[in-house]
């Protein structure tokens, strides 16, 4: 059936819906609406959340939209949302591209059969981490109600606050190690190049200055040249001069070659440090990620990981942190402790602590090397777990949660055995 343009509206936005009888028919029909059918305030969340830049680009590009090889990321996103809104050309290939892109979420949401089915499908997704293609498919699904809408839609909004504000620093971090490196083997590449240059050139000049040197000492017959030794060629003195010259400038070429070669390695090494470096961001902000999900999984009221029942002890770290920390022990119902490092607070307390404390963890940025040591030392004296944090950030806490109950847990197991 043909639905009149109109614009849906959320029910938090308290006021009434223009054609609400076609709303009520479209609600009815056991189809899937398309993304035109959606209400307005739906289709930025849409664009941003199921569809990447570059996809977006490549549909823009095939519908010769103006600048869309050349649009900044915001540019393509707003366009996007236009084409959202329109039942034409642009929309349908909008929505078969969301359609295509999330074809296994679709099909797995089609098997559900009312709201609860839907809700249940949901909350499975964001477990999993899989929001993208849940999203579009719950958004169009023929069961979806107003009030679903709703829930899904306002849990993606708080998701991208929790998840950008946590993850904006190391992802900036991450970026700039990944510039620096493509930087740093592209410089490599080009000395390297000109070394090898200057090597091929400067041996094709020696073989040519041998083959003149040969050519003077031999006779035009064949016959070797016999000239008197008090005489000689002044060509012949000339090549042996500049045979002479070259030989040295090769030797200088190769000491640079050498040299080159020596700064390759050295960058090598900056470049595998630089790699794990990024490879331990990048599972740091996968493990918070996990546990920022998981605290939304159940409207706010789930727990980052399970290690209820442990006491942590947290050693040195920024201040201003210490209270944060404390909260995300709380909600895993585990027992927080702090130290300061020997700051404010005397070092002689460390003992009593450690024998409190289940897990001792340290931020390696922001801890004194003395309390570093001590914290080792009495750890291994009472057979207790220690953790070393990159940073003294959130993110960094939040991924050695999970890591943190193993290492409880070998302990134990070592212990009794």
């Amino acid at each position: 059936m043909a639905v009149p343009e109109r614009e849906w509206v959320l029910p938090f936005q308290r006021r009434a819906v223009p054609n609400a009888p076609a709303v009520a028919a479209l609600l009815q029909e056991k189809r899937r609406r398309k993304i035109w059918e959606l209400g307005g305030t739906l289709h930025c969340s849409v664009v941003g959340t199921c569809l990447s830049a570059a996809e977006l680009r490549q549909l823009l590009i095939r519908l010769k939209s103006a600048d869309a090889e050349t649009a900044s990321d915001h540019d393509l996103h707003g366009q996007g949302v236009l084409l959202a809104r329109q039942r034409d050309i642009g929309g349908k290939l909008l929505n078969k591209a969301l359609d295509r892109r999330h074809h296994l979420a679709i099909n797995q949401f089609a098997k559900a059969h009312g709201e609860a089915a839907l809700r249940a499908l949901w909350r499975d997704a964001v477990k999993r981490g899989d929001i993208p293609g849940a999203y579009w498919a719950v958004l169009t699904h023929p069961d979806c109600s107003e009030e679903l809408v709703r829930l899904v839609f306002g849990e993606v909004h708080m998701l991208s606050h929790l998840v950008g504000a946590a993850n904006r620093a190391d992802i900036r971090r991450l970026h700039q190690l990944e510039q620096e490196n493509a930087a740093l083997v592209a410089k490599v590449e080009r000395q390297q190049a000109r070394l090898r240059e200057a090597a091929t050139r400067h041996e094709a000049e020696m073989r040519a200055l041998s083959d003149a040197l040969a050519r003077q000492f031999a006779a035009p017959g064949g016959e070797e040249a016999t000239q008197p030794a008090t005489t000689p060629d002044p060509a012949v003195a000339a090549l042996e001069r500049r045979l002479a010259a070259e030989a040295a400038r090769r030797e200088r070429a190769e000491q640079r070659l050498e040299a080159s070669a020596s700064a390759l390695r050295d960058s090598g090494a900056t470049h595998r440090a630089a790699s794990q470096e990024r490879d331990a961001l990048r599972a740091e902000l996968a493990a918070a990620e996990e546990n920022l999900q998981s605290l939304l999984a159940d409207g706010l009221a789930g727990r980052p990981a399970d290690i209820g029942g442990l006491s942590v002890l947290y050693i040195g770290g920024r201040p201003q942190q210490v209270s944060r920390l404390r909260a995300l022990s709380e909600r895993a119902a585990a027992r927080f402790l702090h130290h300061d490092g020997g700051i404010d607070e005397r070092s002689g307390l460390l003992p009593g602590l450690i024998s409190r404390a289940d897990v001792a963890l340290f931020p390696v940025d922001c801890v004194s090397h003395e309390a570093a040591l001590m914290v080792k030392r009495l750890c291994r004296q009472s057979g207790k777990p220690w953790l070393p944090l990159r940073t003294a950030s959130v993110t960094a806490f939040l991924a050695a949660l999970g890591p943190m109950r193993s290492a409880v847990d070998e302990a134990r197991r070592a212990a009794a055995s």
